[in-house]
């Protein structure tokens, strides 16, 4: 127990958080992630496992005209990160491999559609740089590090391997690819941190989509803001909130007039266990939703810290 109240300790398990997302059918593009651009000593590796529950209207294909859906997807996630020396920057890469169980109803064109199925989710690659205001350190010069301003930008690609059937209007999949550029700022004030990023999610085609036909979309723009509050023994907690727009699709170039603009909101607390343990409970919920997937979420991750010098 001396060791949460050691404060080489604290400031430690303050990085805790490897900033992954915890990747969810029909949430790749309005995810709530705080402390995304964090400094983290270099060389240390992050192994994650988590579990999250949704329920409401949530799909890989938020365009898809639902109606009356009561679908249910739950999660199991495994992740692996290592935070890197990028020319003198700290950065971090990191890949998530979701598996999911997606069950429930609802109508499509008045018809009742019912789907159980279990497989992978699409795997997530991201890569993430702070360009200024956190340089790459090792843990032993760590606890001299004092957070100002950090300013960030990472790229995440998401690839087309997940449990996908063409004949099927519901999968876990999407069979395309999709690129999330984002920049974000991040201010500590004392024991509060100000986090706002901005992104925007491009997709490829999906040419198998309901048999031979093309589904196209456009880009969906993302901003969330955080306010994160980092208590003596460790614990933080964030206040989460985005909003994203966009989206339209078309099906062999004939539109869906499906366009979005939906905000979320939720919260994340963050529990050390020691120096190489801890969890991550979160939560949220829709603020406003025009088109697309309107649920509620919930979620835990625990997460093992090792080289580095830990």
């Amino acid at each position: 127990m001396w060791m949460k109240h050691n404060p080489c300790f604290v400031r430690l398990v303050r990085f805790a958080s490897a900033s992954l997302i915890i990747v969810t059918s029909g949430a790749g593009a309005e995810d709530l992630e705080p402390r995304s651009y964090a400094n983290t000593p270099v060389g240390i590796n992050f192994l994650l496992m988590g579990y999250s529950d949704l329920h409401g209207n949530v799909t890989a294909n938020p365009s898809i005209p639902l109606q009356d859906a009561k679908l249910n997807i739950k999660t199991v996630v495994f992740a692996f990160a290592r935070s890197l020396d990028v020319w003198g920057r700290s950065g971090k890469f990191d890949i998530v491999v979701p598996e999911a169980r997606l069950t429930g109803s609802a109508l499509f064109a008045g018809e009742p559609k019912e789907r159980n199925v279990t497989g992978l989710i699409d795997p997530r690659f991201r890569f993430s740089v702070n360009l200024y205001g956190a340089p790459a350190l090792s843990l032993a010069e760590f606890p001299s590090y004092q957070q100002d301003v950090i300013i960030g930008a990472s790229l995440a690609i998401t690839a087309p391997l997940g449990q996908y059937d063409a004949s099927k209007l519901i999968n876990l999949g999407n069979n395309r690819w999709s690129f999330k550029p984002e920049l974000g700022i991040s201010k500590r004030l004392g024991s509060v941190t100000l986090e706002l990023s901005g992104a925007g999610t491009f997709y490829t085609d999906n040419n198998e989509f309901l048999g031979d036909r093309t589904f196209s979309q456009s880009p969906i723009y993302q901003v969330q803001g955080h306010l994160i509050y980092a208590f003596n023994n460790g614990v933080w907690v964030a206040l989460d909130a985005t909003y994203f727009a966009g989206g339209s699709s078309s099906v062999d170039g004939v539109g869906n007039h499906d366009y979005q603009e939906n905000t979320r909101y939720g919260c994340t607390l963050t529990l050390p266990l020691n120096r190489n343990h801890s969890l991550k409970l979160n939560a949220s919920n829709g603020g406003h939703t025009r088109t697309g997937s309107e649920y509620d979420a919930i979620g835990i991750v625990w997460q093992y810290r090792f080289g580095g010098g830990l």
